[in-house]
């Protein structure tokens, strides 16, 4: 897989339905650990609550884990519709805890689909969709009478440009995603830059907002 995607940061969302206080939580990660780690803070934040509903998806490919937990709620009407919304979007590598006081309306079962799959949504909302991107490192050595074509042609092609140290040559810091590699040989090539003055670094993934 060369491209998921995730969300970009954190958030909390508060929605009341009916008198019952939910709270959404939604994080980024990149391990089950993580996952389970965040889900046990936010647990013990909110310790009081009646329920801490939880769905994940953590991995990629054949490595992926999806997991719900209803937490007390009627069997199939809480974890399970966070993870379906999880699933809606087409997320990786993503953990929902919503989070529920009861109020002392009783909702139902569709009633509590519904609440669970609304406050999931607004807070995936909230905390923004990002693009995963399989991309190569590279350190590009530029002198400096070529430094302002070769960024320029950098950013026209839409080539991540990390950082640049400035010394006796510049070192741009780049990065290309692999399906992008071969183009951005041919760009370095025909901005006059040397096949021994581009050094590649790793493979690595990097989040490019959608």
């Amino acid at each position: 897989m060369l491209e998921f995607l995730t969300v970009e940061k954190p958030s909390e969302t508060t929605l009341t339905i009916k008198k019952s206080k939910f709270i959404s939580n939604v994080k980024p990660v990149n391990s089950l650990e993580e996952a389970e780690e965040f889900i046990n803070a936010v647990r013990k934040k909110y310790y009081d609550a009646t329920h801490n509903v939880y769905a994940y998806c953590v991995g990629l490919g054949n490595e992926e884990l999806q997991k719900s937990s209803d937490d007390g709620e009627p069997s199939g009407t809480a974890g399970r519709p966070v993870l379906e919304v999880i699933r809606s979007k087409q997320l990786k590598n993503v953990a929902v805890v919503v989070t529920r006081y009861f109020g002392g309306i009783l909702l139902g079962a569709n009633g509590l689909i519904r609440a669970y799959s609304q406050c999931a949504k607004l807070g995936i909302e909230n905390s923004g969709i990002a693009r995963i991107t399989e991309a190569n490192e590279y350190k590009i050595s530029v002198e400096y009478s070529l430094f302002n074509k070769v960024e320029s042609i950098l950013r026209k092609n839409n080539f991540f440009i990390q950082h640049v140290d400035y010394g006796e040559v510049a070192q741009v810091h780049v990065y290309i995603p692999v399906n992008e590699v071969e183009r951005f040989e041919k760009c370095i090539r025909e901005a006059g830059i040397k096949q021994d003055e581009v050094v590649f670094g790793r493979t690595c993934f990097i989040k490019v907002k959608d």
